[in-house]
């Protein structure tokens, strides 16, 4: 569950609690990057749930439209994501 403060708030996705869904919002990183994570399915609009973090934080796993990815905090600070509130989904 979404804690409030969360609910409808830009924020980046390294940030997001684990098992609370979002929605991409905006990619600020190179152009080469960019293209891989459009390629792998980051696309603005498309939701996202933070679903594992490792031992140590980093790397993190992602559910998006069905796959686990994982990435980098640092790539991860540069995905925007809109909290989404509970009861939309």
């Amino acid at each position: 569950m979404l804690p409030s403060k969360y609910a409808r708030k830009i924020l980046p996705l390294a940030v997001l609690p684990l098992d609370t869904p979002a929605q991409i919002m905006a990619i600020n990183v190179s152009d080469c990057l960019k293209r891989r994570l459009l390629d792998l399915g980051f696309i603005p609009g498309t939701e996202i749930r933070a679903v594992f973090s490792s031992p140590f934080g980093d790397p993190r796993a992602y559910k998006i439209r069905g796959t686990l990815l994982a990435l980098r905090t640092d790539e991860a600070k540069s995905i925007l994501v809109r909290g989404l509130d509970t009861w939309l989904i």
